[in-house]
């Protein structure tokens, strides 16, 4: 069985969030933070064998007041981020164990996330050595400058990138070790690091649930998905409440 290391990163600034007491990992959601809702869904996988959960550095005294606890009987490791995404997850890739196939990225702020979606793009990615979560764009795309459309674009073999994004460990360690601070700090996904020194990655599709949340209002939708995630019934088959099946899948 291969053998997975997760990277949750939790180091951003959560500038659109707009709140002042939280920033969007750590809001409460249905009584558990964001970031736990995340983590959670890796912690009980027999594949998985470490997971690493990166927060900013100005972050870690009130994270430490709060979720200490919760790190220590988790057995999660902390690493403090940098000044991008891409950095952050740099430093979490210097901890990850040399002995783990796999290297998973999941956004904190991604907590409604489901079983069968890991079991899916865990699988993708050992058949093919990288892949990622998505959904097909299927709204009419503009284009706009100064508040004016200046033309439709063509969503044909267009799609939005979710997470988890899984990646043959040393794949991954090759691509951030190829890319520039600059780089780094340019690219909004592992996969376009992945992408920029030529290799592949399989587009594995995803859900509308397993959306990031970015602004307040997301967070209502996140409570409604929470409750309409596929589970496993007593016989571990997925199941959902409804009979639209692309509306989970």
């Amino acid at each position: 069985m291969a053998s997975f290391s997760v990277i949750i990163p939790a180091a951003g600034k959560s500038s659109r969030f707009r709140d002042d007491h939280y920033k969007k990992p750590f809001v409460p959601l249905e009584n558990r933070a964001i970031w736990l809702h995340s983590a959670e869904k890796f912690l009980n996988r027999d594949d998985v064998k470490q997971l690493i959960l990166v927060i900013a550095a100005e972050d870690r005294p009130d994270f430490q007041d709060k979720f200490a606890a919760n790190v220590a009987i988790l057995g999660i490791e902390l690493v403090e981020g940098g000044d991008s995404r891409g950095l952050s997850v740099r430093n979490a890739i210097e901890r990850v164990r040399e002995d783990v196939d796999f290297v998973v990225v999941h956004d904190a702020a991604r907590p409604c996330l489901a079983d069968v979606w890991i079991d899916r793009v865990f699988a993708a990615a050992v058949e093919s050595g990288a892949a990622t979560l998505g959904i097909e764009v299927t709204s009419t795309l503009k284009k706009v400058a100064n508040g004016v459309i200046q033309e439709t674009v063509s969503r044909e073999s267009l799609w939005e990138s979710q997470t988890p994004q899984v990646f043959r460990r040393q794949l991954l360690l090759d691509a951030f070790a190829a890319a520039t601070d600059e780089q780094l700090g340019q690219a909004t996904d592992e996969a376009q690091l992945v992408e920029w020194q030529g290799g592949e990655v399989t587009m594995v599709t995803g859900s509308p649930l397993n959306r990031k949340i970015t602004t307040r209002a997301d967070l209502v939708f996140a409570k409604q998905a929470l409750k309409a995630l596929p589970k496993p019934d007593l016989l571990g088959r997925q199941t959902h409440p409804f009979q639209d099946g692309d509306l989970w899948r």
